[in-house]
């Protein structure tokens, strides 16, 4: 489910101002169950009330005209325990602690308090009921089991792409070296030869390289499933569940980045670059291709032509390109958060119908475009079908509607209005459909495992330094093997077994 650029960009502001938005997440509670209690609302079988994030210090208050309208179409009387973003995990657990619950909070991930009031059965589980649900029977499987617990449903997800990797590429260099857009791995390698090669700005200099990586694993992660290799965990011949580095897939991956190493076709400080500049080669015009989420495309393309209008679409996007055993992408994990059920606030299945009703309705079009777009003719209007938004950076406008998208599952799909889109943001949007065909799963995504709760750092860094020394020549195989070795004797086994224990009572 995509995100409003009003939440977008508090995002970005929040870690800058963490001190100040603390104090006045407090005040936003404050004033929040103030507002509630001055209402006049009655306790009624018609009220739920609900915790969850918030990116404005000044969230929706009831007085606001999309909240009341929310509240008419919804048929409830709703009342919302606002918290900022930077402070909720902190407030969260004391609430979970408290005893004193909402009907629906807002879960951001598997946290140890969560798993801890789960296993205590403060918790419902859901999964049973979707079904009867028009809309949450229709939620994606594979995500529905990245956010459950040891198999079960404890909280209905807030949608995401889960094909949102891909490949970003520059279509002007491609077009340049007289290649055409890549579709298998060795097709993907002789473009980041060209790429390093064959001067494929045009400016007769040697400046050029394939393609940029930084410190931050993900595109190591998402190019080995290319190759068949699994999604962290897969099944071994016996069908047994092994970590991704035991298998032969991921060593052939392993040996394919340390041929793009060699020769040159990435960056030599990939392993010492900071994410945060990690986009900075493609945007200057050293590096023509990134593997990262597909939207950076088009957030790329739009930095580029303003610092050079005499670009033209220089940015391509595809999803995965074809391996040994045909096309394999890395799923995310499909959710940001979840809206979980306690059963001290929701005591019988009568009342958690309701709310999974309210919850299921939430998705209908009528409730999404309210929570993302506002009220057409004040926040919005329509021009040739086109959405023009009214808001023009007016602080209380964007107040009244901004964060009610904080308690949206976008579950089966999004249904509020968008922008009118570039031909470059409907080609990520195919490519992140498509993408949901072939993506791998993790099959012990659902597992919680007290191992790696305990050892999961020390066991990941083991691995991780062993794949960047194989990568830079630092190590041979034997030396990777060697890395193995020395991760099952600090607890790998133990982990292994707990696993493949976990995944047989779950199946």
């Amino acid at each position: 489910m995509g995100k409003s650029k009003k939440e977008l960009s508090k995002k970005i502001v929040l870690p800058l101002l963490s001190t100040m938005l603390l104090s006045s997440s407090l005040v936003a509670c404050s004033n929040s169950e103030k507002t509630s209690k001055e209402s006049g609302k009655s306790e009624s079988n018609n009220t739920i009330s609900i915790m969850t994030t918030a990116y404005s210090p000044e969230p929706p208050g009831e007085d606001s005209p999309v909240f009341k309208e929310l509240e008419k179409f919804m048929e409830t009387d709703i009342k919302v325990n606002w918290v900022l973003n930077s402070s909720y995990s902190d407030k969260l657990n004391i609430t979970l602690a408290s005893g004193e619950l909402p009907d629906i909070m807002m879960i951001p991930s598997k946290i140890p308090s969560f798993i801890s009031a789960v296993e205590d059965g403060a918790f419902w589980e859901l999964g049973p009921y979707l079904k009867d649900y028009p809309n949450l029977s229709q939620a994606n499987e594979i995500t529905l089991n990245n956010s459950s617990i040891g198999g079960k449903i404890y909280g209905i997800y807030r949608s995401r792409p889960l094909g949102r990797n891909g490949i970003t590429f520059r279509k002007d260099w491609l077009e340049n070296v007289g290649l055409k857009t890549p579709k298998t791995i060795d097709d993907f390698y002789n473009v980041l030869k060209a790429f390093t090669e064959n001067d494929p700005d045009g400016n007769g200099k040697d400046d050029t390289y394939g393609m940029v990586v930084s410190k931050y694993t993900g595109p190591w992660d998402i190019m080995q499933t290319w190759f068949g290799a699994p999604n962290k965990w897969g099944e071994d011949a016996d069908g047994n569940l092994q970590p991704d580095f035991m298998t032969e897939e991921y060593l052939n991956a392993l040996k394919f980045f340390k041929k793009l190493y060699d020769e040159g076709l990435i960056n030599e400080d990939f392993a010492v670059m900071d994410p945060l500049k990690w986009g900075d080669p493609l945007l200057n015009g050293q590096a023509g291709v990134i593997v990262d989420v597909v939207d950076r495309a088009h957030r790329a393309e739009e930095d580029m032509i303003a610092a050079n209008p005499n670009l033209k679409e220089p940015i391509d996007v595809i999803g995965a390109v074809e391996g040994p055993t045909g096309l394999h992408n890395l799923p995310t994990s499909g959710y940001s958060g979840m809206l979980a059920i306690p059963k001290s606030s929701v005591k019988t299945e009568e009342e958690l119908k309701k709310v999974l009703a309210f919850i299921d309705k939430l998705s209908e079009a009528e409730a999404q475009t309210l929570a993302y777009n506002g009220l057409e003719g004040r926040h919005y209007e329509l021009k040739d079908g086109n959405l023009v938004e009214l808001t023009e950076n007016d602080e209380a406008l964007i107040n009244e509607f901004t964060d009610l998208n904080q308690f949206q599952t976008g579950i089966p799909e999004n249904r509020f209005i968008q922008a009118e889109q570039t031909p470059l943001l409907e080609k990520e949007e195919i490519v992140k459909t498509e993408n949901e065909e072939i993506v791998v799963p993790n099959p012990a995504e659902a597992l919680v495992s007290e191992v790696y709760a305990q050892k999961g750092q020390q066991l990941d860094n083991i691995i991780n330094d062993a794949k960047i020394k194989f990568i830079v020549g630092q190590i041979d195989e034997a030396g990777f093997k060697d890395a193995i070795e020395l991760w099952r004797s600090t607890g790998g086994d133990d982990y292994i077994d707990e696993i493949n224990q976990l995944y047989k009572e779950v199946n």
